[in-house]
């Protein structure tokens, strides 16, 4: 069954879900790095999601994937969706600000556009859809503010860190879409993954930061990584497979659009955060560009000019 190129209500809400929940993981990792090194983090972020979900599928009667090919697959996404992205945006961060990471980040749905139209048959790049994508590109870069950007040129190697990660999340979506294909649940696809991603990251963990030797985390780590684990991992993941199925891998990978936006809603809503001018530009490019995307409104408006 081909995919939908253009999204109901129903999918659009789902990517709203999926951007505050990984929105807000800036929160819990940020509060979960003050008690653990970043390797470990990504290491019980994975680990305990993946246990998460296999509890629920125990208790709803739901399987774990089968088949050589299906792990194969998910090996693959898990090295493309977690381990190689989550390692290198963690080390570039440490060499550039995450304004500028941040505007980076959001290129991804540039390489998805790109990666569907060489990979697929049915997300197809159009005028359209590049337009929209352009669009929202440069509402993430007013949002964010232009003095992020005055890093642009220094530190290469991480600048090219980011956008390798954001290829990596480009090809994730092309390779999740088998799962679909291969007639295995959501809730099982993320669980399947994450799993994948802990035991590729469970050595390194063990030989770089030697865990049993970091001093016990602080209450506030703890609730910030359940946080983590909860929401922005396990319950995040299932979304973003059942996302896939139905709206493809271009659509799903505008959630990185909207990532900015719930952050500096949840600031101001949360933090006493002030909104600016420059927040309302943004958000009117990036309405335009998702707008754009979807394709209904052009549409609509070039029927009424036409009569």
């Amino acid at each position: 069954m081909p995919i939908s190129r253009t999204m109901g209500p129903r999918e659009w809400g789902l990517l709203a879900i999926l951007s505050v929940l990984w929105g807000g993981s800036f929160f819990f990792i940020g509060v979960a790095l003050r008690g653990l090194p970043p390797l470990t983090l990504v290491l019980a972020r994975v680990a305990l999601g993946s246990l998460v979900l296999f509890a629920v599928l125990r208790v709803t009667g739901g399987a774990l994937p089968r088949g050589w090919r299906v792990w194969r697959v998910l090996g693959a996404i898990a090295l493309l969706n977690n381990v190689v992205p989550f390692t290198l945006l963690t080390w570039s961060q440490t060499q550039i600000a995450s304004g500028l990471a941040s505007i980076l980040n959001a290129t991804t749905p540039l390489w998805g556009v790109l990666v569907a139209h060489l990979s697929t048959t049915d997300e197809r790049a159009t005028p359209g859809r590049l337009a929209g994508v352009a669009l929202g590109f440069a509402g993430v870069v007013l949002m964010i503010g232009g003095d992020a950007l005055a890093g642009l040129g220094g530190a290469a190697l991480a600048q090219g860190a980011c956008l390798l990660a954001t290829l990596c999340y480009a090809l994730a979506g092309i390779q999740g879409r088998q799962m679909k294909a291969l007639g295995v649940a959501p809730i099982s696809a993320a669980c399947g993954q994450l799993a994948c991603s802990a035991a590729v990251l469970l050595l390194p963990v063990l030989l770089v930061d030697m865990p049993w030797r970091l001093p016990p985390p602080a209450p506030a780590v703890w609730g910030a990584l359940a946080g983590l684990v909860l929401l922005s991992t396990a319950l995040a993941f299932v979304l973003y497979y059942r996302l896939l199925a139905t709206a493809g891998a271009t659509n799903l990978l505008l959630v990185t659009f909207l990532i900015p936006v719930t952050a500096i809603a949840l600031g101001a809503l949360f933090l006493g955060e002030v909104l600016q001018p420059r927040h309302g530009a943004g958000l009117a490019f990036l309405a335009a560009g998702l707008a754009a995307i979807d394709g209904r409104l052009p549409r609509m408006a070039w029927r009424r000019l036409r009569r």
